[in-house]
Order: structure tokens, then sequence, then C-alpha cells
């Protein structure tokens, strides 16, 4: 899913070091104050499809299953709202690999105090297809479930999808049965992460699809401000929601004390934005905030602290830092492309669907000087978009290093030469408090204006939720973001990256059919060997088209007060692992 870009990720282990000479007692022990740089867009689940919105929607919703620790795959998952974990062998999971059974836990309720039914699940899951808006995580299940992924092709419904989707979805007793195209083995990992249970009749009591089939189209890729408000919330999870703030963005939890499980040993989680990292220090070292985002440029300030902790050796499965090429720039009242025309002034929508525009720019990216600066030389430049770990993972080199004569050579050849004669001006956006995202456009800056004195590039700065908008809207003519797992596959990062239904393509507007094709080919492979030999050619495609430019990864890991206690690790939590699954933890 989409993140604000910050030194979190996935780990698989962790080595724990603490810097605490001696121990203090807990500030506000009932209340968990996490500080962070990245506001939340959406609660509602099948619209949010980024970090800061889905690590509170965790908390308050549940899932199917969830993972045990740190487990990544599915003999690591356990039973959530499902009283068991579907397996070939107890009889859940047909011979085929197509049909899951899910049994569906009795005697859990609401936060607005009604019970959980299977139909209720059986919603949830056909609203988080169903409403697929564009660059939603709809594709997550439409593309296991129908065998599309999208409802929509061309801009029109796909004639019987909804048919197909309701076919697939049905309620058996206190069973909810999913049919799946084809086989998938991601399946269950995806519904340990996504499509959390949801009221119907609370849904449609707030003006949400009712869950017919005659009316789902109504509903189906909305505006931001036709799904839930930020204000509304209602799951079965251990947290409910008790405001948010609009102005200061701060979101507070309380503990919901009908859950079904024992209540959380927290009573309030509050989840506060503050861009600038000194104060956020000093709230970790007053004891004002329990955990705080600190960017590895700023981590020996936080090295040795009394009653800090670090806990650090955590590996990632994300690419932490990427910069997407906009190829058709929405110009309506767009101050970031000036003039919208190549004349000096600004440059036209079109101005990033000339290849050689985007190779310039990958030459002019200093990675060495950005690992130095931002990741204090404990990083690496990213050599393909698959991380480590995975099928496919390329370890080097990578195809673009800094080079500012390959760069001048392809502005030159850019739109016939014009580029290099007229000269162009255009505006880099950043998120408030990102300092990797801060520094990059700054050597960009750099690094283009000194080839032409006639090339300007602007550095302007939004919150998280403003530019989350203005990239879905195609404001943004070069997006800086990155990307964390939704489950522990190459599709996950092929698919979002590069293809043409992906999450980054649809807000780039690129479609490469090669791409699209070899993607599908590949996830649908079993073979091991002959998946990565598909990786690896979709990889190189993508580096000689250049959509995109992986930048560099670093170290991972977690700044709390020593007080925190019962943090455990999930790499697939949104988040992490600064944000966490709140209802492991205490303070003592």
């Amino acid at each position: 899913m989409m993140k604000d870009i910050a030194a979190v990720a996935l780990a698989l282990t962790a080595a724990w070091a603490c810097a605490a000479p001696a121990a203090a007692a807990a500030k506000n022990p009932d209340t968990f104050v996490y500080a962070t740089i990245g506001d939340p867009e959406s609660f509602d689940p099948a619209w949010a499809y980024d970090t800061a919105s889905q690590s509170v929607i965790a908390n308050v919703y549940e899932y199917l299953l969830a993972f045990k620790g740190s487990g990544v795959k599915p003999k690591d998952l356990i039973p959530r709202l499902a009283t068991t974990v579907p397996t070939t062998a107890n009889g859940l999971i047909s011979k085929d690999g197509r049909t899951y059974r899910f049994r569906i836990r009795k005697g859990v309720k609401f936060q607005d105090d009604s019970a959980l039914t299977p139909d209720d699940v059986r919603y949830s899951l056909l609203r988080f297809m169903l409403f697929d808006r564009d660059g939603g995580p709809a594709s997550l299940l439409l593309e296991p479930v129908v065998g599309e992924a999208s409802t929509r092709k061309d801009g029109k419904t796909i004639p019987g999808i909804g048919e197909k989707a309701f076919a697939a979805v049905t309620v058996r007793g206190d069973e909810v049965v999913v049919k799946l195209a084809k086989p998938f083995a991601p399946f269950l990992t995806i519904v340990a992460n996504f499509a959390p249970a949801m009221s119907r009749r609370w849904c449609a009591a707030h003006g949400q699809w009712d869950g017919e089939l005659a009316t789902w189209e109504k509903f189906s890729n909305p505006r931001l401000e036709q799904s839930l408000p930020k204000t509304l919330m209602n799951g079965t999870g251990p947290f409910q929601l008790e405001r948010f703030e609009p102005t200061t963005k701060e979101v507070v939890l309380t503990r919901f004390d009908g859950y079904w499980r024992k209540p959380a040993g927290l009573k309030n989680v509050v989840i506060k934005v503050v861009d600038e990292f000194e104060t956020r220090k000093l709230m970790l070292q007053a004891g004002d905030a329990d955990v705080i985002y600190v960017p590895q440029m700023y981590r020996p300030q936080v090295m040795g602290l009394s009653g800090v902790q670090v806990i650090d050796g955590l590996q990632d499965l994300e690419r932490s830092l990427l910069l997407n090429f906009t190829f058709h720039i929405n110009g309506a009242g767009n101050s970031n492309i000036g003039s919208g025309k190549l004349d000096g002034d600004g440059v036209p929508p079109d101005f990033f669907a000339d290849k050689d525009v985007r190779k310039a720019f990958a030459y002019s990216i200093d990675y060495q000087g950005y690992i130095q600066d931002i990741l204090r030389g404990a990083g690496t430049q990213s050599a393909g978009l698959i991380p480590p770990g995975l099928i496919g993972y390329k370890a080097g080199p990578p195809r673009y290093r800094f080079d500012s004569a390959k760069a001048t050579e392809h502005f030159k050849k850019a739109w016939g030469g014009k580029v290099w004669e007229k000269g162009f001006k255009l505006a880099l956006v950043f998120n408030t408090g990102s300092m990797p995202a801060q520094t990059l456009c700054q050597m960009l800056k750099k690094n283009i204006e000194k080839l032409n004195p006639k090339f300007q590039v602007d550095i302007r700065v939004v919150q998280w939720s403003t530019y989350l908008e203005q990239t879905r809207q195609r404001k943004m003519p070069v997006q800086l973001g990155a990307w964390q797992a939704d489950y522990p596959d190459p599709h996950n990062f092929v698919f979002p990256l590069l293809d043409s239904m992906g999450y980054f393509p649809t807000q780039q507007g690129y479609s490469n059919p090669e791409l699209d094709k070899l993607i599908e080919q590949a996830v649908r492979t079993l073979d091991e060997h002959k998946r990565a030999a598909l990786y690896a050619k979709i990889q190189k495609v993508a580096d000689e088209d250049v959509p995109v430019v992986p930048i560099a990864d670093g170290p991972r890991y977690r700044v709390q007060r020593s007080w925190v206690k019962g943090f455990v690790f999930n790499p697939t939590f949104p988040d992490a692992p600064y944000s966490s699954y709140y209802y492991d933890i205490h303070k003592e």
C-alpha cells in the first residue's frame, strides 16, 4: 500500500537495543501516543490505501484472519473473525484450490452493539471489490475472485461483473464461501489485511451501498467525499474512534469494552501529526509521546537518550523511495506545470510521455549523495522494484546512475530538441515532514538547473492527505512515494507499480501492454524458476521504459520509550514498525 516516505518497513527479524540507563515510571500509563508526519486520508476500509489510514483501520476493524507474531506466510495465519484458518487438510479449501469456506465467529459485536453475521462479512467482501475507486485496493480481491483487476474497462463497467462477484461470494449457514476465478496462493494473506467486517445495516444507514445487486453501480468508483467520513467508524476491533480533529489531524481511539476477546490493556491511543522532528524528539524525552517517527539522518540524536529504546535490525518488505512520472498531467488550474506549454515558463501535460525526459531525470538523481545525506551511508541504491526475500529480487547493478553527461544527452533529445532549446519550468512537491522526499527534490533541482539556465525546478510542500488528493487528480508532475507490501509476493510490487490498472499507473496515466501481459503471465505461473525469469524480464522492460525510478533503501528501526511493553513487529502491519496493533501494547 502507498505510504509516506518514512524510515519504516516490514521485517522478518529484529535485534533489540535498549539505550535506557534507568527505568522510569510510565507517564499516563493508560494512554499511548504516537507522533508521526502522515495524516490519514480515509477511514473507509474500501477507500483507504495508504498506511496512515490503514493503521487506524486495523485497530478499529477486524479481518477474517491475522498473522501470528512476525509471520508472513499462510502457515503463520491464525483465526480472527473466522473460527478456523481454511486449509485443504481441514476441508475448508477445495482440492482444486478455488473454493474457500470461512466459518464466522459467533458472539461478536460491532461498536454500535449490533451482532456480526455472515451476511455482514459477505457484504464487506463485496463492498470492498465493487466500491473499486480509481487507485484503490479493490484489485486485491477482484483479481483472484472474479479474474479482473477492475470492475471497469475503458471507462465502462464490465458487463456482468457484479453478478460474477455476487455468485463468487455466498453465505451457507454460519459460513461465507468464496470461489476464486483461478487458484491464487496468496489469497488467505490478503483477507488477513484487507476487507474487514462492516455492518451492512450501519453502512446503508449512513448513505452507503445497501448490499443489493441492483444498486452497486451507483456506489462504484466514488469521490472521496462520497465514502464514509473520517468521523464515522463502526468495527468489531479492540478500539473505537473517539474523535478525529480535522484541523490538527489528530486521531483519538478509546478501548471498546464490548470487544469479544479480553479488553485491551490501553484505554486510549492518540495519533498526532507533528511535522518537526525537534518537536517530536522533545515530546519523546518528556514522555508526552511513546513512539515517534525518526528519519535516519536524525537517528544519532535519539541514541543514548535516557528512557528511550531503539529497536534495531529490522528487515523490510517494501520499496522505501520511488520517483513516479505522471504521463498525462491534469493541467486544469495546475500551477505545478506553469504555463502548461513548452515555452520556457511551464511544461505541457504530456511532458513526461517523452522517454528521454524520464531518462534525463533518472540520470539527474544523485543516488549516492542521497544515501550519504539521508541514510548516513547505511543504505544501498535500489536495483529493482521487487525487495529482497521475494522471487524476482534483483541485487544489481542498477540501471541508472548519477550522470550529468547522460542527463544532458537525453534532455537534448527530448521533444525533438525543444526541451533544450526553450527550457521548462515545473514544480516538485513533497509531503510535510518528509526529509527524504525534501532532500531528493532539492537534489533534482540543483542537478537539473545546473545543466541549462533555461531549466527551472520549483519545490513545494503540502500535507500528506493533500498530497494523496493531488496525485489522485494527476496534479503532480512527479510523484514521490513508497510502497509497503500488502502481502508477501512479487505480484504485489509489479502490479501496483507497473500494471496499467495498478495503484501508481492509474494516477500516472501510464500503460504498457507488454508489461500488463507479462505481469498477468507471472502471477499465473506456479514454477518458481519460470516466475523468476518472468519478473527479470518485467524489470528489464521497466528499466528501459522508466515509468518509475527506485531510489534507495536503508536500515529500519523503531524508537520508543522503554516503558512500552508488548510490541510485536508484525511484518505486514501498515506503517510498521512505528504504528502497531495496539491491542498487544501496554506501559509499565
